[in-house]
Order: structure tokens, then sequence, then C-alpha cells
């Protein structure tokens, strides 16, 4: 049976919005974004790289599938051929969805049922990145296995959280790496 794995960055004050792009998330005002650029360097690339070369298929909520795969594919790269070459699910209250890129499959209706049956289906981990309003349905569901967590050294104050007021999880560290630029990553199972 797969595991779901998020794989996110995070800042210190737990912030996942808007890591890569000023204009990424601007949602609520937000004008932080970016905040995690400056602090790639190849251990990150190679976390992500192993993450990428292994068996897995993506599972993303609506507004991160079309802004992930639209960059991506912008910028073309390796990182273009992983994201359109392999399986996504998308999840979206929206039953008419367009799922534009290759290899996407619609995921509406009860998403936590549906995931919990992929689960049980697949060998293959199902990775989710961006997507909180998703991680947030499905560790309410106790679906979420492990959380990849690559931990900036920033704080931005405000801004979409990855555990919103309330959440409550008890995680287990499984491995821990720093990085020349000082972020942490981190890999907890639940």
């Amino acid at each position: 049976m797969g595991k779901v794995v998020v794989t996110n960055w995070v800042t210190l004050d737990g912030v996942m919005q808007a890591p890569g792009r000023p204009d990424e998330d601007t949602r609520d005002g937000f004008g932080a974004g970016g905040w995690a650029t400056p602090f790639a360097d190849p251990v990150v690339g190679a976390t992500m790289g192993e993450r990428m070369s292994a068996d897995f298929a993506w599972l993303f909520g609506r507004r991160t599938y079309e802004d992930l795969l639209a960059s991506w594919n912008d910028q073309g790269g390796p990182f273009q051929d992983a994201l359109n070459g392999t399986r996504k699910y998308v999840a979206s209250a929206d039953a008419g969805t367009d799922l534009r890129w290759p290899n996407s499959e619609l995921l509406h209706g009860d998403v936590p049922a549906e995931v919990a049956a992929l689960k049980r289906r697949s060998e293959a981990n199902l990775v989710i990145m961006g997507s909180g309003v998703l991680i947030a349905s499905l560790a309410a569901a106790n679906l979420i296995d492990e959380y990849v967590l690559m931990i900036a050294p920033i704080v931005v104050g405000r801004g979409r959280r990855l555990f919103d007021e309330g959440a409550r999880a008890s995680l287990t560290l499984l491995d821990c790496t720093s990085t020349s630029t000082g972020v942490v990553i981190a890999t907890y199972s639940t």
C-alpha cells in the first residue's frame, strides 16, 4: 500500500503560502511570496530529486495543480518532464474542473474516501506539494503518513500555514538534514 507524503517548504512560523514566486499566491493580501527562493541549494535539490525518482504519483488541490504546472511548463527543464510524465490526482470541489495537463485524473466528492481507496490499491506513494486545503482535509481523516518539510530560517509573520489553528498532530522524526543555507529538511511520520 502506498503512503500519502506531504513535501512542502514552510517558514519557521509555519507559513507555506507562496514559497516560489512573489506572484504565486497573493490571497488575503499576502506580499511575501518567493520567500523560499534564497534558501534553495544542492541539498534541497537532491532531496527533491530523490523524491521524484521513486515510484510515486502527485496528489494536488486544483489551485496548486493549475499554478504549479503552468509555472513549470513555462520554465521547461527536468521538472517539466517529471510533472507531465507522472500520474496526477487532482482534488476539486468543481466536478467540471478542466485538467489540461497529461496523466491527470479528477478527484471530486468525498476526496478523503477517494484518497483512502487510492492508497489501498497503489504501491506508489501519493506526494502532495502545496495544496493546503487538501492537506488539512486529509490530515483530519488521518490519511497523511509522512511530512517532508523544508523548514526555511525565515519568519514572514502572516500567511496560510501548514497546520491551521486548532490542528493537532503527534509526529515522529524519521530523518533530519541541514543545508548550507540553514534549511532543515525534516521527515516525520504520523
